[in-house]
């Protein structure tokens, strides 16, 4: 029996469909480094969506930097212009129309916030762990045990073992730490708390700290947030004592650290009773969660914990092989891979991604920001913020494919927010009905224009809804669809209401606006950027179909339909490139960052190999162009897209770039030691964008079939993927051998058609082979869109892709029942 049969007969033993066990017992799931932590980078996160940690692991002093996702700086406010109007958009229209894109852009900034420019996520605080005599120590192994979520740290000192144990509790919300030693009598150390924020400190009793802080005013907005960080130690043996503004614990065998925080934050206007009832308010209930954490004990606490988080973790399982590379410590390997041998770190990045979103996006709490709820910085960079022209939506890039759609309920709250907060700047800025939503928000869900010119960009509210569309499509909820489609309608009756007839072409465009952070000849505003066209035209029939299926507004499908049928069409340019903008200004040496007018093709679904061959490879001659290395979720970004183009190895090629050691693409971006996205500096958005590149790689969806191995790299030729979701409900479990499908599992949550496609003829019982590649699928989550075809340049010569042949075949499911296919 040769040894890839083995390994195949052992993955198809080992896998079960409805939850899945990962190895940890060879670092598979673990990150893990034999040095303490020197910088934030290098630290390890813990988190259970609502309070987080980066855990250092320094024997003589243990340092915890603590977040909480309400955390931050200001007051509720508004950011629109108030001085901007219909008027000054008809005149910024006019000189766009004119060609004067200069002077657009600076009479744009009638439209850009006069003063607050959005407000900044802040930390909370640091808990030290100071322990005398342990500067001298061995053996020190510090880990994060993804698949557990728990950190833990050992090491020698003396010929004593010492062990410290921590996690994010998703079960009792509250942050514990426990400490022993393999000899009795020997913890010995003092906590205490500090902040870089306005704050009180106080000792209760002689064993517990309360800290409450305020968070800073910005741009003359006051701080009106506040928090209270509360810790309470409990010690086995010894003594325990107040002492300055520090607990100390001498002799004991053991002690665990719990630690709450709490803060005042109600919603987006809105804070609980006045500053000093708050403040009391939140002490009490920080206390109250550490009082009912100390009455379980710690194996139940773990063992709780472990068992909320797995709940969400164990639903994917991955794996493309090992080398012995995993017995080095992740720091090496990552030095290592770009040129080693090591499949079984992409398995752990994408794990680490899945691990990232399930500890920084918890239903009841804040969307992931910027940095998804780590922070050490009181001015973070770009405030920490919720960028959306990218940032914001590419942190759930991996939510429902990745089975973790829980994980978007804090987008899906927000973006109801935004419908409503959004609906003054409509109406003021624009004069339109809906809301709108420019290029950035905040707790306090800000809607105006704001930085540059480049900043009047109004089409983050079409990004948004195309998550909450798609959020249905995968698991055909119409109570959520009714839920979200208010939201849905209001950013189809603004551009309803703004979009323009361009005087040139006759197609109705969004005048004006940008392609997010580049720029034509230096310029930033033009009309009709293809990111606008491509994200307005699927907002428009994305609410359609939400309305007729939850049959509500007749009269409004019939003029989103008109909308939708007279604007823009994608354009082919000189280069053979998919045209950025409405005219043809791209340059091929153009290198920036955003790849916005690829929207279509990913996250979208407009640009298909089948059904638009030539835009599919325009698309290909615009990525090409804008290359490879980049900032780190710009790479990110580019493996979604490669995965779409049915390219693995060059999908691969940008999953090596990304996994380079930070400061070894002179180009770009790259990884932090701790697995952190790096732009530089860090941003948490490259982390999950390489994670849903991953599964795009190994499971497509979006157009009109179920495609598994759509694009399998040479480097990944036996594998097991199981637990991906696909839209219409349907979880997948594929193991393949020789880069070859033999084993496929699939299990139907709803019922109807299951349409496969695949590269290899397959014989699959109870199914048919589909005649004809563009067959409708009866299955109504896989209807795709019909686009207009597109307007291609008179020098160009557009060429068809070369596609390997795909085989596809009709299954019939019934909701509930599991299809299992050995080939």
């Amino acid at each position: 029996m040769t040894k890839s049969l083995l390994y195949f007969l052992f993955c198809c033993i080992l896998f079960q469909t409805n939850g899945y066990s990962q190895d940890t017992d060879k670092n598979l799931m673990k990150l893990w480094y034999d040095q303490p932590s020197h910088v934030w980078e290098e630290a390890l996160p813990i988190g259970n969506g609502h309070i987080g940690a980066m855990v250092y692991g320094i024997p003589a002093q243990e340092h915890l930097q603590l977040n909480h996702d309400e955390f931050w700086s200001g007051s509720p406010y508004t950011n629109y212009n108030k001085h901007a109007g219909p008027k000054a958009l008809a005149t910024i229209r006019r000189m766009i129309n004119d060609g004067e894109y200069g002077k657009a852009d600076k009479y744009a900034a009638n439209f850009i916030a006069e003063k607050v420019h959005g407000v900044n996520y802040q930390p909370a605080g640091d808990l030290y762990l100071d322990f005398n005599n342990h500067q001298q120590y061995k053996n020190l192994r510090r880990e994060l045990d993804i698949a557990k979520a728990v950190s833990t740290t050992t090491y020698e000192v003396d010929g004593v073992h010492y062990t410290r144990t921590s996690f994010a509790s998703f079960s009792d919300q509250v942050i514990i730490i426990q400490l022993t030693a393999d000899q009795p009598g020997k913890i010995n150390f003092s906590a205490s708390l500090k902040t870089p924020q306005k704050h009180k400190l106080a000792i209760v009793g002689n064993n517990t700290l309360s800290l409450a802080v305020i968070a800073p005013e910005h741009s003359g907005l006051p701080g009106v947030i506040q928090a209270s960080v509360n810790v309470q130690v409990h010690n086995t043996g010894g003594i325990v004592q107040a002492k300055d503004s520090s607990i100390s614990i001498q002799n004991a065998n053991s002690a665990i650290i719990y630690l709450s925080m709490v803060t005042n934050f109600k919603n987006y206007h809105s804070m609980i009773a006045d500053s000093i009832n708050a403040a009391r308010i939140i002490a009490a209930k920080s206390a109250e969660l550490d009082k009912q954490a100390r009455q379980k004990t710690f194996d139940t606490l773990l063992s709780n914990h472990i068992t909320a988080y797995q709940k969400y973790f164990k639903r994917v399982y991955f794996d493309i092989g090992q080398t012995e590379a995993t017995e080095l410590p992740t720091n090496e390997r990552l030095a290592k891979f770009k040129d080693g041998n090591d499949p079984q770190l992409v398995s752990l990045y994408f794990q680490f991604g899945r691990y990232l979103l399930i500890s920084c996006s918890q239903p009841g709490g804040q969307a992931a920001n910027l940095q998804g709820l780590w922070n050490p910085h009181t001015n973070p960079p770009w405030g920490s913020k919720y960028t959306d022209n990218i940032n914001l939506e590419m942190n759930y890039w991996p939510a429902e494919i990745t089975q973790l759609t829980e994980m978007h309920e804090p987008l899906v709250s927000m973006v109801k927010d935004l419908s409503v907060s959004g609906q003054s700047t409509a109406k003021i800025m624009y004069g339109a009905r809906g809301w709108v939503l420019h290029h950035n928000t905040d707790i306090f869900r800000a809607t105006g224009a704001i930085d540059g010119p480049w900043g009047l960009w109004p089409t983050g509210g079409a990004w948004v809804c195309q998550h909450m569309w798609e959020k249905y499509l995968f698991n055909g909820d119409k109570q959520f669809l009714q839920s979200i489609y208010p939201a849905m309608k209001g950013a189809s009756e603004f551009f309803a209401d703004v979009l323009y007839k361009d005087p040139h072409t006759g197609w109705l465009v969004v005048s004006p606006s940008a392609s997010p952070e580049n720029a034509h000849d230096g310029n930033s505003l033009a009309a009709g950027t293809t990111m606008d066209n491509q994200m307005v035209f699927s907002l428009l029939h994305n609410t359609i179909k939400a309305a007729t299926i939850l049959h509500a507004d007749p009269a409004f499908i019939k003029v989103m339909q008109t909308k939708a049928d007279g604007m823009a069409p994608m354009q082919i340019g000189k280069f053979n490139q998919l045209q950025e903008w409405l005219n043809d200004w791209d340059n091929p040496d153009d290198k920036h960052r955003h790849i916005s007018h690829l929207w279509g093709l990913y996250p979208g679904s407009l640009i298909s190999p089948y059904r638009s061959p030539k835009l599919f490879e325009a698309a290909k001659t615009s990525l090409v162009h804008r290359g490879d290395i980049s900032t780190g979720w710009s790479m990110g970004w580019k493996v979604n897209v490669w995965a779409r183009l049915l390219d693995g190895n060059h999908a691969y090629k940008l999953i090596t770039n990304q996994l380079t050691p930070t400061g070894e693409n002179k180009e770009g971006g790259g990884t932090y030691p701790n697995l952190f996205d790096a732009h530089p500096p860090f941003q948490i958005d490259g982390n999950f964008g390489c994670t849903a590149g991953i599964a795009e790689m190994l499971l497509q969806s979006h157009d009109g079939a179920i495609h598994v191995l759509p694009a399998l790299p040479d480097q990944w030729q036996n594998g097991s993927m199981h637990g991906l979701k696909a839209r219409g409900g349907f979880i997948v479990d594929m193991d393949w051998q020789n880069g070859q499908l033999k084993k496929l599992v699939i299990t139907s949550a709803l019922g109807g058609n299951c349409r496969i496609r695949s590269y290899e003829p397959m014989e699959l019982k109870d199914a048919h082979q589909v005649e004809g590649r563009n067959t409708t699928n009866s299955n109504p989550f896989y209807e795709v869109l019909s686009i207009k075809a597109p307007v291609i340049a008179a020098t160009a010569t557009p060429a068809e892709p070369v596609l390997k042949k795909v085989y596809e075949y009709d299954l019939p499911t019934a909701a509930g029942k599991t299809y299992v296919f050995e080939l």
